[in-house]
């Protein structure tokens, strides 16, 4: 049987699929499970610099918890009946591990929206850094239509890359917002047709894996630990990304490539 969650590793580059095509690539317990192992092994991996995540077929990215599995499993309506279940029930860190709440990763991490990106769906693209989307995609959080609220981080993200009002309309309505409007408004990066969704999101993550592993980690770091603080704070921890920058031999490295004119070798130290 294929497994509902592919991880490949391609060089550098990780690439997660939710692979239900089916159900709109509704997220199950077990491919939470999956999705939070995958990126505790995308963040472990020394070789690997970028994630690009995407979902199979050409209808959804991600339409969300599944709501006959997963939602129930959580309110308590269903009892746990498989071992992914029983793992999902009793470890609530597992669903905050599949979308990077909490500890979040200095990796960066690439969505490739081939379709529909609803509710977890939405939540999971919110944790990204780069989004490329098709043309066909539209997105929305309805969690609040069934009485749910939206638990995986969009409470917190969405605001915070979104202006207030339109946050709180997406959030408090429940509508489905189209992908021009929110590339007008800065959370999509591209809007491709759907054949150049993948292919536009892996020729970012190669360019990005070919930059010096230690300066991306610590770009990514300083903005996710600055946000938010004070300017005094946020100079702070930029300092001391650039001390731990400029003290590598990649730093070293990076400018005598470019004297010599030939590609830089950067060994992420």
């Amino acid at each position: 049987m294929t497994s509902p969650l592919l991880y490949d590793k391609n060089g550098p580059i990780a690439v997660i699929t939710l692979n239900r095509p089916d159900r709109h690539n509704a997220l199950t317990p077990e491919m939470i499970c999956r999705l939070a192992d995958a990126f505790d092994d995308f963040k472990a991996d020394p070789d690997l610099r970028v994630a690009v995540i995407t979902g199979a077929g050409d209808g959804s990215f991600c339409s969300g918890g599944d709501l006959a599995l997963t939602l129930p499993l959580l309110t308590g309506a269903r009892s746990p009946e498989t071992d992914w279940d029983r793992r999902l029930a009793t470890d609530r860190e597992i669903l905050f591990r599949s979308n990077f709440k909490g500890a979040h990763s200095v990796k960066p991490v690439i969505s490739a929206i081939n379709g529909h990106c609803l509710a977890g769906g939405f939540e999971l693209m919110l944790a990204t850094d780069i989004r490329i989307a098709t043309e066909r995609a539209r997105f929305g959080l309805p969690e609040a239509r069934h009485a749910l609220i939206p638990f995986a981080g969009a409470l917190v993200r969405l605001p915070r890359q979104l202006p207030h009002a339109v946050a709180m309309e997406v959030l408090l309505t429940g509508d489905q917002i189209g992908v021009e409007r929110l590339h007008d408004l800065g959370l999509i990066n591209h809007v491709v047709a759907q054949e150049e969704v993948m292919q536009t999101a892996m020729a970012i993550a190669e360019r990005i894996a070919a930059n010096g592993p230690v300066a991306i980690a610590e770009i990514k770091r300083t903005i996710s630990e600055s946000t938010g603080r004070p300017l005094d704070e946020g100079y702070r921890i930029e300092t001391e990304s650039m001390n731990r920058v400029m003290a590598t031999e990649d730093a070293r490295e990076g400018p005598r490539a470019f004297m010599e004119r030939r590609p830089p070798v950067f060994r992420g130290k």
